[in-house]
Order: structure tokens, then sequence, then C-alpha cells
């Protein structure tokens, strides 16, 4: 790492970096709310990435150097979300039980999903949009089915004197399919963020009961 040269320091490199990424991140923001409100206006089929690049005042290079495909979109804090529950299960403390390190990486999750995609108005637009538009429905299924996975790896290398693959997997794909459920239901009826989010941790809890 080479110095600033106007001022000689360090830091100045350091600085200049986290500006980049402070608006690398405006930019992104700024895809998906573009986004968000032209699918609430005009429909999602009859929206392209060139009008949503626009919309955010990026050209269509842009969008593509933040999401591979419009519907991308749509996912776009689901990243975030699994590297906090991956964290969370990699991080399980000494005695701590499988019970306490997946309902602390599901919580992970759920509460990224309520700082960013409820308020936002990204969950409930994905949730109508899931049931009607073919290639989402598509997409989701493929992350879904990419993130049990994910997630029952990390837990069996956590606890691996007491899972195998198979246990694993059935654990992950009843909490993650239950919390699912759940923010679905809620948001099909109307509820607000802090409604939804009860909804998923009550969810949890019930299959966290029944894990011993």
């Amino acid at each position: 790492m080479h110095q600033c040269g106007r001022c000689n320091k360090l830091p100045c490199v350091v600085e200049k970096r986290g500006l980049r990424e402070r608006k690398k991140q405006r930019t992104r923001q700024a895809l998906i709310e573009a986004a968000v409100r032209l699918f609430e206006d005009k429909g999602y089929d009859h929206v392209t990435v060139a009008e949503i690049a626009d919309a955010a005042e990026v050209s269509p290079r842009t969008f593509f150097l933040h999401f591979q495909a419009k519907e991308d979109v749509l996912l776009a804090n689901a990243d975030v979300r699994v590297d906090l529950a991956l964290q969370a299960i990699a991080e399980r403390r000494a005695g701590e039980r499988l019970a306490e390190v997946l309902v602390r990486a599901m919580d992970q999750m759920i509460a990224n999903t309520w700082d960013s995609d409820l308020p936002s108005g990204l969950a409930a637009l994905r949730a109508r949009l899931a049931a009607s538009v073919p290639a989402l429905q598509a997409r989701l299924l493929q992350r879904y089915l990419t993130v049990q996975a994910e997630l029952a790896q990390a837990l069996q290398r956590a606890f691996p004197d007491r899972l195998d693959t198979i246990t694993a997997s059935a654990l992950v794909g009843a909490m993650v399919g239950a919390i699912s459920a759940s923010a679905l239901t809620a948001l099909q009826r109307g509820d607000g963020p802090d409604e939804v989010r009860d909804a998923m941790r009550q969810a949890m809890a019930l299959v966290a009961q029944s894990v011993t």
C-alpha cells in the first residue's frame, strides 16, 4: 500500500478506499430503490435493466457490476444474510448447544431482513412477484437450495460428532422452511415489518424446541 502523495500519510489511502466503498453502496442502494419503484409502477416483466439503470442515474454497465440479472435485484441482501449466519455458526462458543447455535444463526438472518428488506418493501414485493414470475421463481428456488446446503455444511462442521449430512440438512431445512413460510404468510396478509419479524422468530422458536 502506497502513501498519499498529497499528505504523505497512509490513512489517506484508507480514507479514499472507504469513500469508494460508501459510494459503491450508495449506487447499489439506488439501483435497488429504482428497481422496486419501477416493478411496482410498471410490473416486473415490463421493466428493463436499462430503465433501472437510468432511474438510478447510472449506466447499464454499472448495473451489471452490482447484479448479474434483473431478478438478482430482489435478492440484493441475501448474501449478507447468509454470511452472517455462517459466521454465527463458525463462531460457536465452547459448550454452546446445537439449538442455541442454530437459533443464533437464524436470528442474524432475521435481524438483517428486518433492517433491510422489510422496511424498504423489497421483501413484500419479492413475495408477490415470486407467485407470478417463472424466472424469479427459478432463481429463488436455486438460491434457496444453495443457502440450505451451505448452512447445513457449516452446521455439520460445527458439530462433527453430533450431525451427519442428512441430519444437518434436515435441521436446516426445517428451520429455514418454517421461517420462510411464516414470513410469506405474514407478508401476504399485509403485516408490517415488526409483525413479519415476530412471525419469523415465532417459527424459529417452534422448530428450536424440537432440537435437543
